[in-house]
């Protein structure tokens, strides 16, 4: 169904130099999507390609500049299908102004607008799956239908590539895992500062000698707060201390489910140890100021970053047991207990969360260590950077190429 690419080239000279590869997406501001559209374009330009990101703007911006990347400014976060039906039109006029070879999609409603345009300007259209798309009703299935319209439709997990055959079978032969990479340059325990890690337990109100327990996600319902609240609440009452639970992340307008998850918290009388903190911008410093981290989510993960990021940090995940997370952290009964580098619970079940967070902060100092190697180990294998913008760089040149990409 679904096939791993192979870099058709390494230290040779790149069959993308001279290239202009487009990516689009609605902004470059916090999330997978995002980073992933930074990474491929820092291995475009490094392979001596011009790399394009058509986008509103975002807190990216600056990084992707950084990394050889150009911006350019395109209202593809619209969702107005007036503006949409425009947009189409102002897309083919820049992808001929910047003789682009491949526009590569990341979300859906940018999407339809540039498989509209490369059809028109005939050029190949990559998708990538960044969500658990599932449809729900036959417009939705429709809307999110084309980002498995693509020539190459990369799937970030087996489980994300399952799901498209699922719902779009006549997209079989174009499907392609490319997991999520994580930088091992950034993630890595030895180029984190201490006083970084110490500059985010003060603006968290963390005493030093409490320990973390990290949930750091968007505040959304699916990803898990009122979860791991409910398990902070019996956790605390079965005696655990010196233990603080930091919520970590981006309200994005989400007004009522911030009241939602505050009155939890205070109905729960656990305001001095639970902390909503806001977005994080220094994530491997967050990653290592932790002793676990909690990825509840209520609803399936296309993949699963923070999973695959904490543990490339030492610091071992517990994850909700759906999606792609099986894909990411090993643990019993599918792994030994001797391989396991976190833990996989019911999801929406906050005894069994509590549970697992409490076997983690009981991990004495070897234990954690021979877990924190052997995780190291498990995404060094199997989440790389190099080995994602390698296989998306041969993807893009297969299809230039007119070749088979496998």
């Amino acid at each position: 169904m679904t096939m791993r690419g192979q870099t058709a080239f390494g230290s040779t000279a790149s069959p993308l130099a001279g290239r202009t590869i487009m990516q689009i997406i609605p902004e470059l501001d916090a999330g997978g999507a995002e980073r992933t559209a930074v990474d491929v374009a820092a291995a475009l330009a490094n392979a001596g390609a011009r790399a394009l990101v058509a986008c509103d703007g975002g807190r990216l911006i600056s990084d992707l500049q950084a990394k050889g990347g150009v911006w350019i400014r395109f209202p593809a976060k619209t969702k107005n299908p007036l503006m949409m039906a425009l947009n189409i039109q102002r897309l083919k006029r820049l992808m001929a102004a910047e003789k682009v070879d491949i526009l590569h999609a990341r979300s859906r409603a940018p999407a339809w607008v540039g498989y509209a345009a490369t059809r028109l300007n005939k050029t190949p259209f990559v998708t990538t799956y960044h969500g658990a798309y599932q449809g729900g009703s036959s417009f939705k299935t429709e809307y999110n239908s084309v980002m498995a319209r693509g020539d190459v439709v990369i799937a970030n997990s087996e489980f994300t590539a399952g799901q498209i055959v699922r719902l779009y079978p006549q997209a079989q032969t174009r499907v392609r895992v490319i997991p999520r990479g994580v930088d091992f340059r950034e993630f890595s325990a030895r180029s984190v500062d201490p006083a970084r890690i110490g500059k985010l337990r003060q603006a968290w109100g963390v005493p030093a000698d409490a320990r973390i327990v990290l949930l750091a996600a968007r505040l959304t319902p699916w990803k898990g707060q009122r979860v791991l609240i409910e398990a902070a609440a019996l956790l605390a009452a079965q005696g655990l201390k010196d233990v603080a639970f930091v919520l970590a992340g981006d309200p994005q307008g989400r007004r009522s489910y911030v009241r939602e998850i505050d009155g939890l918290i205070a109905s729960r009388n656990l305001g001095a140890i639970v902390k909503r903190a806001g977005h994080c911008d220094d994530m491997a410093a967050a990653y290592l100021a932790a002793s676990v981290v909690a990825v509840p989510s209520t609803e399936p993960e296309a993949f699963g970053r923070v999973a695959v990021e904490a543990q490339a940090m030492g610091t071992p995940p517990v994850v909700s047991e759906l999606g792609a997370a099986p894909e990411t952290v090993l643990a019993p009964p599918q792994s030994s207990a001797s391989q396991r580098t976190g833990w996989r619970v019911a999801a929406n079940d906050a005894p069994a969360l509590a549970a697992a967070l409490g076997e983690a902060l009981a991990l004495g100092a070897s234990g954690r260590e021979a877990m924190a190697r052997r995780a190291r180990a498990h995404v060094e294998e199997n989440f790389s950077l190099e080995r994602m913008t390698g296989e998306t760089l041969d993807a893009y040149a297969a299809l230039l190429e007119g070749r088979p990409w496998l």
